[in-house]
């Protein structure tokens, strides 16, 4: 026995983050702690998982503790339910709890949280030991329930079967019933003869975590704070020092002594590991390498036959065949060095059986569209060679961290290619999973509702907060950069508790999910390297790893990464409504030199095109006037922050407008294609290799050191570039000057394998919208059906195309977007709240038995199930019933009566029963209830609320009529025509989103659409504040712009918003003064008739005719409004408002 020194407790019960909304504790905090306080050991034990379990090894390592690795698994015996306590002593004892927790989940049914039977507990056991658990969990649950016996019994087997492996765990933490349960667990372990342990079930690292870690608790249970009836911990749960815990258990040495000595009978931690490589061999025995090189030289050859049309004889004398040989020779040799032909073996077969099987697969994405393997085994459809693209980017023995393919499925039919990998790997293949955060925003929200705000109240708070991916903020940042908040939290104790709570607990794991893109296959079974999670409610055909990412990788998983794209479903439904009329259509077979899509493309009508639709995209399109697909693959490496400034540049040497600079005479073979302007990661890779002599692997570590920015590499790496080019005769001052000029772009230097395959995507796009938009624009909204904001762009597409489009309509529409060449049919499951399947059978029974003659008729013939209060309102809204009865108020009221009377005519049927009276035969005025239809503004805003833009009619058509006194211009005659430098428009704001500035400024993006096109507006902090009242989405609102043009040729403009002002109230603020310009004296005669009354308008009159030329102010002011200047303008009288 180890020599006692009970001084040193040892905390084997750290419950982290990875114990979703229980443990509060973040692994880089406690391996601060740890370092810090010296700790010697310590026990990772999280709820019904071991998601953190490597990690933590690693970081308790590194900080000088002994990690301990357990878990605590739900068991069930009987009608109980709860958690024991497993810890691994060795290596056998961590895998066989790996594999008892994912049995728990893999084993599940989806009603019960994941568990195992009791006997699981009684099997295989060796290396593992085992703790009774706390007054909560299994024993503390048998407890309550007064079984007594069942319980020793049950620890007599566990000792059986653990021996002096099983400990009674004691706890002092001043629960519920905690003390009756350690009187009863001190008298077994005397009884029964089973040593006793010392524990404290540690959620938390300091004491005044205790109340936010009560609302984590609240947060998982769903319930509230103020509820007397839930679950509670004591304020015991932190990491207690030494002392408290020695003075705690002072009176059980023995329970202090088996703590302390613990460690001791612990002899493994998970490791890191090295890539395991999964090994496919063929059944007749042919090795992976072997394969590899057949499949590939096979590949090869069927593509000079098919794209360079070379018969097989001509191979041997053909010097681009020889080319392209010489290359693939040179990649099998580094791929079979590194032990990765398994993994290219594996790639090409699910592509090719997706490929077989109609599933539309993405042309590459990232560095391995530079491998001409990939191409040849048709994992990628770019040749390498022809782009000019570089395998070593993807993968060199220099790499440090193993490189994957990430292949783009169509996200309809990726579950198929699962469903694949599932029946050839049965066991060896699973997703990984991912922890959902509780970030500012969604900790707000959870820690309001069950401190019990108001969720009005709440979500008015949160709204306060940016929501922004590209630039997410903690939620001291949040509070720091918007006053409102501040203001709230200083004024409102409510607050003050709801943001002090919620920044404690910000950060931890919220939730489970899966990244179900990321799929690991190994080359056994997952379960002997690491555990596996499944949630039973979801219907993903995988498991997935409970180590995340980082982790899986760290344990030697090999990632392979399946990405929906869905434009690829796109593109395959476009090319299936096309076959409809040119059964021969392949958009594999496309011209990539086509002038026409390139004039598409340089005019900036780009709205639904890959990657390309964007305002600076459309902005940069237009100047730059592509004419190949080089350009395109340059546009999409150049458009980010940084590289962005290259453009003009590269317009200008494309145009011939500047000359392209070179940097050397030796490099303008590798700068010629983009002008002299470095894109690409590749180019730097050249450079370095045609200058100093690099090899592609020394070139892409030259590469990584100049993107990473560090210092101490990046100088190591200069001195060998300008070493290496002196020896080719270039002088040490050219070449540290070329070095100086190519590490800037070399920091954001873009992956040309990636641009190349996703430039290929954008231009099929365009060629689709060029020859066939009707068609692509349908698939396009139908893929898009329930994002309303994208619809409008669409809609406003289709209007700009003069395609003839069918509103809402019961009796003419479907249930997805269509086009039969002539018309467009707008889709009805496009609706808010109208269901697709719902929807789908509603149009069915249309096509069957003809159309909808009434509403009666409509009532007689559709199921009930199809039509809920909630899809009968979004037709209405929508006017999909326009052309039966055109007062949608009047049919709107009245829906309570369609569903009733719709579940009687379906009841009587189900009966057999005959309707007396004749249901068909009831005229709609019996269920529709008389009221005069909506005013023009509440139609349209109804419109608005459930397709979510305005389709029959546009609100600024009520506002036409105080155009002509405000100046008012279209945004696209303001934007096109530089002379014009300020202006007033009117628009309706359809979206606006608040973000943050670099440095927390707020700022808000406007989409708006006035009476010619859809728009975005950047408004700042000062406009923002000022009119956040009056920017609701829907409303009309007028602008006052100034428009900024920065160089001679007009390329650079900036809009700036400078006031804003509500068109409804401006159309019903009553007139303060008013000009009449009349040229006689009947005018002047017309309108006194008309404005006799006094009132608060000045009236000034300037008359000119023959015999008078007068200016005058009426003594009296007189009551005009809006409606009297109408009657007077259309006298054509001259009015202006002053």
């Amino acid at each position: 026995m180890q020599e006692s020194n009970s001084e040193n407790f040892n905390h084997l019960k750290i419950h982290s983050q990875f114990s979703i909304c229980e443990g509060a504790i973040k692994l880089d905090d406690l391996k601060d702690i740890s370092k810090d306080n010296k700790l010697k050991a310590i026990g990772l034990c999280d709820t019904s998982n071991l998601c953190g379990a490597l990690e933590f090894a690693e970081k308790l390592s590194k900080s000088g503790s002994q990690p301990i690795i357990g878990t605590q698994i739900n068991f069930k015996l009987g009608d109980t339910t709860g958690l024991i306590p497993l810890f691994a002593l060795n290596e056998d004892g961590y895998k066989t709890i790996i594999k008892l927790s994912s049995l728990s989940f893999l084993k599940n049914d989806e009603l019960s949280e994941p568990h195992l039977d009791f006997d699981e507990l009684l099997n295989k056991n060796e290396g593992v030991a085992i703790f009774s658990g706390t007054v909560n969990g299994f024993f503390g649950q048998l407890f309550n329930k007064g079984k007594f016996a069942e319980i020793q019994e049950i620890f007599l087997k566990l000792k059986n079967c653990y021996g002096d492996r099983f400990y009674i765990e004691i706890q002092r933490h001043g629960d519920l019933n905690e003390k009756e349960f350690e009187k009863f667990n001190l008298t077994s372990s005397k009884t029964l003869d089973i040593p006793l342990i010392a524990t404290n079930e540690v959620f938390y690292i300091d004491k005044d975590m205790h109340e936010a870690h009560d609302a984590l608790i609240c947060i998982k249970n769903k319930t509230y704070v103020n509820e007397k009836n839930r679950v509670r911990f004591s304020n015991q749960h932190y990491l207690k020092t030494n002392s408290e815990m020695v003075d705690l258990f002072a009176d059980l040495p023995e329970a202090l002594e088996n703590n302390y000595n613990f460690p001791f009978r612990c002899n493994f931690r998970p490791l890191s590991s090295k890539p395991i490589l999964p090994n496919i061999s063929s059944d007749k025995g042919i090795s992976a390498d072997e394969t590899l090189k057949k499949n590939s030289l096979d590949g090869l050859n069927e593509k000079f036959i098919k794209i360079f049309n070379l018969d097989n004889k001509d191979f041997a004398s053909n010097k681009n065949y020889l080319k392209y040989k010489d290359r693939l020779d040179h990649e099998l040799e580094i791929i079979i060095k590194m032990n990765y032909a398994s993994y290219f073996l594996i790639v090409s077969d699910y592509i090719k059986w997706a490929k077989e099987n109609d599933i539309p697969v993405g042309p590459g994405r990232g560095s391995g569209a530079g491998s001409l393997v990939a191409w040849c085994l048709s994992i990628t459809d770019v040749d390498p060679i022809k782009f000019n693209l570089i395998f070593e980017r993807f993968l060199n023995p220099d790499r440090i961290s193993m490189p994957d393919f990430d292949i783009d499925f169509c996200e309809e039919k990726r579950d198929l290619v699962f469903k694949y990998l599932t029946k050839k790997y049965e066991n060896s293949v699973a997703h990984i999973i991912t922890f959902g955060k509780l970030k500012a925003r969604m900790v707000i929200r959870d820690v309001g509702r069950v401190l019990g705000l108001a969720y009005g109240f709440v979500d008015s708070i949160s709204k306060m907060i940016p929501f922004d991916p590209s630039r997410p903020q903690n939620l001291t940042e949040c509070i720091a950069g918007e006053p409102r908040l501040q203001k709230l939290i200083n004024e409102d104790s409510r607050v003050k508790k709801l943001t002090d709570l919620s920044l404690k607990l910000e950060g931890l794991n919220r939730n489970v999910a899966t990244h179900a893109a990321g799929v690991v296959i190994a080359d056994k079974e997952l379960t002997e390297i690491v555990p596996l999670y499944k949630d039973a409610t979801s219907d993903l055909l995988l498991p997935s790893t409970q180590f995340d990412m980082y982790s899986a990788e760290n344990a030697g998983l090999i990632k392979f990464d399946f990405l929906g794209l869905k434009t690829l479903t796109v593109i395959n439904n476009t090319q299936k409504l096309i076959r409809k009329k040119d059964k021969k259509f392949n958009i594999e077979n496309i011209n990539f030199e086509d002038q026409k899509v390139f004039d598409l493309l340089s005019s900036g009508k780009t709205v639904g095109l890959f990657q390309i639709e964007s305002a600076g995209m459309r902005e940069a399109l237009m100047q730059m006037k592509p004419n190949h697909i080089e350009d395109i693959i340059a546009l999409v490496a150049l458009y980010r922050p940084g590289p962005m400034s290259n453009i003009p540049i590269y317009n200008d040497c494309k145009h011939g407008k500047k000359t392209p600079d070179y940097l050397h005479p030796l490099l303008e073979d590798i700068l010629r294609p983009t002008y002299g302007v470095i894109i690409y990661q590749e180019q730097v890779m050249q450079i370095a290799q045609k200058l100093s002599g690099f090899t592609a692997g020394q070139a892409d570590i030259l590469r990584r050191a100049m993107g990473k920015k560090k210092r101490a590499e990046l100088e190591k790496q200069k001195q060998s570039f300008i070493s290496g080019a002196v020896n080719n005769g270039i002088s040490k001052d050219v070449a540290a000057g070329i070095f100086l000029k190519i590490e800037p772009f070399a920091e954001y230097g873009f992956n040309k394998s990636h641009a190349a395959a996703y430039a290929i995507i954008s231009y099929q796009t365009a060629y689709l919208k060029t020859y066939y938009p009707k068609e692509f624009i349908a698939a396009s909204m139908t893929m898009d059906i329930s994002n309303q904001n994208k619809l409008s762009e669409f809609y406003e597409e289709l209007k700009r195309l003069k395609i003839k489009i069918v509103r809402p309509d019961i009796n003419e529409c479907y249930a997805d977007f269509r086009t039969d060449g002539e018309k467009f049919y707008y889709a009805l499951g496009a609706i808010k709240a109208v269901g697709y399947e719902a929807v789908s059978n509603i149009v069915e029974e249309r096509i069957k038995n003809g159309k909808f003659s009434s509403i009666n008729d409509f009532l007689n013939r559709v199921n009930p199930k199809d039509i809920n209060k909630l899809q009968l309102e979004g037709l209405v809204k929508a006017g999909a019933f326009d052309n039966i009865n055109l007062n949608r108020q009047s049919l709107f009221n009245s829906i309570p009566n369609f569903i009733t009377k719709s579940k009687n005519i379906y009841e009587n049927k189900s009966a057999n029963q005959i309707d007396l009276f004749g249901e068909n035969n009831t005229p709609d005025s019996e269920v529709i209830i008389k009221i005069d239809d909506w005013k023009f503004e509440e139609r349209l805003s109804k419109e608005f609320e459930s397709v979510g833009f305005f389709i029959s009619d546009h609100p600024l058509n009520q506002f036409k009529e105080i155009f002509e006194d405000y100046n008012i211009k279209d945004y696209l005659s303001f934007n096109n025509d530089n002379e014009i430098i300020n202006s007033n428009i009117a628009a309706t704001l359809l979206k606006i989103q608040e973000r943050k500035t670099a440095k927390g400024n707020p700022y808000a993006v406007l989409k708006l659409t006035d009476l010619t096109s859809v728009f975005e507006l950047f408004i700042f902090s000062e406009v923002l504040e000022k009119n956040r009242e009056i920017l609701k989405e829907g409303s009309s609102i007028i602008l006052t712009l100034a428009k900024s043009v920065s160089d001679e040729e007009n390329r650079f403009k900036r809009i700036n918003v400078q006031k804003i002002a509500s068109l409804s109230e401006l159309i019903n603020k009553p007139i303060e003064e008013i000009l009449f310009n009349l040229k006689s004296l009947n005018e002047l005669n017309e309108i006194s008739k008309i404005i006799p009354d006094d009132g608060n308008t000045i009236v000034k009159i300037k008359l000119r005719d023959q015999n008078n030329e007068l200016d005058f102010t009426l003594k009296n002011k007189r009551n005009i409004d809006r409606k009297m200047l109408n009657i007077i303008r259309n006298k054509e009288i001259s009015a202006i408002i002053r």
